[in-house]
């Protein structure tokens, strides 16, 4: 039987309660749907799309069920047992754009120009996107468009060297928080670590894994493993989605190179922790919000604040619910628009009761989220990446 302690723990019951249809029998709807068992039905979808796949009920699960894996496999068996009936859906899109790196920038540059010709305020104050809530949702979150950086192939450590790194641009990282991406290399290399950043990379694969797509996963997460060279002792991430999917990828690509690489990988507050950084003080107070990819995906929750309490001046103050989902989760706030704004909502009336003006997280996904749901509520926050106000730190006010 179903123990039920995951209940709690899991989003989409906090907020629907006894409204949720047999919440409990969720994992064994997974598993019948896996073996066979049971049709791929409309309300058989309709109740597995609702999860987030946040695997909080994994931190919770006291027999270390793995209910990602299940839910991974089921959406991959229902993607397949329905393809002959299947229409274009608006995430066969996302996942067709958000993946290719080419792709993502031939539509940011389109995004662009969208805004700087005043379309998107335009259509905004049209009201119609009101009659599309996916679309509203995704023009929600696009409210702005930088270019992606350029960043250099190598770095060579500060001072004596500590070993050799990796580093994963991203899809959505690498075009809207290449900030991001240039910081985490400047405060690796400062920390010791010789850094080297393959041009050619691509996507991990991730999105395509989480909505099911097991194969194309595992062609992303093969050749981005081919990408990175033999010599590099870790292969840091600084998207927490990025860096769950490739930990997990021994379990669907065993005994390969992927399988080996996924050993190596590291989130880059893992590494950073380590270090002996020289950090100059910043008055600042700020929440640290939990990524659901990182705290349940990766476990890594203390590294983050660590460094954040490490910086001179800084007054970290708790987030109560800190690891209860934003509704950002991959594509979902895009696919269920409704249940991740009231998951947004929770969590906004979690970071005013703090009082701190920056919100710091470490996934893009989050970002974006709770970013769209303050400029909803007029609210005057920041949000930041950890490595972005270590950066802010070592590096001055203009890094």
């Amino acid at each position: 039987m179903h123990c039920g302690i995951c209940l709690p723990q899991c989003p989409t019951y906090r907020v629907l309660g006894e409204e949720m249809d047999s919440p409990r029998g969720r994992i064994y709807l997974m598993r019948a749907v896996a073996e066979g068992r049971l049709d791929v039905t409309d309300t058989v979808t309709e109740h597995l799309d609702l999860c987030l796949g946040c695997r909080a009920c994994e931190t919770a699960c006291p027999a270390g069920v793995r209910f990602g894996t299940l839910l991974e496999t089921a959406r991959a068996d229902m993607a397949r047992r329905a393809q002959p009936l299947r229409r274009w859906r608006l995430s066969d899109l996302l996942l067709t754009v958000f993946p290719d790196p080419e792709r993502l920038d031939w539509v940011f540059g389109l995004l662009r120009r969208y805004q700087r010709w005043g379309l998107q305020g335009l259509v905004r104050r049209s009201g119609l996107l009101g009659r599309f809530p996916r679309l509203s949702a995704l023009d929600a979150l696009l409210d702005d468009a930088p270019h992606a950086e350029t960043l250099p192939e190598y770095v060579p450590a500060r001072g004596r060297s500590r070993g050799r790194v990796g580093v994963v641009t991203g899809c959505v990282q690498r075009h809207l928080f290449g900030g991001v991406n240039r910081d985490t290399i400047r405060l690796l290399a400062l920390a010791g670590w010789d850094v080297v950043v393959p041009r050619e990379q691509g996507c991990c694969g991730a999105l395509e894994l989480h909505a099911g797509g097991i194969d194309a996963f595992r062609g992303r997460a093969g050749a981005l493993a081919a990408a990175f060279p033999d010599d590099v002792d870790w292969i840091v991430t600084n998207a927490a989605g990025c860096g769950s999917a490739l930990r997990d990828a021994g379990h669907w690509l065993p005994g390969s190179r992927a399988a080996r690489v996924a050993a190596r990988v590291r989130d880059v507050t893992e590494l950073l922790v380590d270090g002996d950084l020289p950090l100059a003080p910043l008055p600042l107070t700020v929440t640290y919000h939990d990524a659901c990819h990182l705290a349940h995906g990766q476990k890594v929750r203390a590294e983050p604040r660590a460094l954040l309490r490490r910086i001179p001046g800084l007054t970290l103050v708790e987030l109560r619910d800190s690891d209860l989902c934003c509704g950002s989760a991959g594509i979902y706030n895009v696919l269920q628009p409704e249940m991740a704004d009231r998951l947004l909502d929770l969590k906004l009336d979690r970071i005013r009761e703090t009082g701190a003006r920056i919100v710091v997280a470490g996934n893009p996904g989050c970002l974006m989220q709770i970013a769209k749901g303050a400029r909803a509520r007029n609210l005057d926050l920041e949000l930041a990446h950890p490595v972005t106000l270590l950066a802010r730190s070592a590096f001055g006010s203009s890094a």
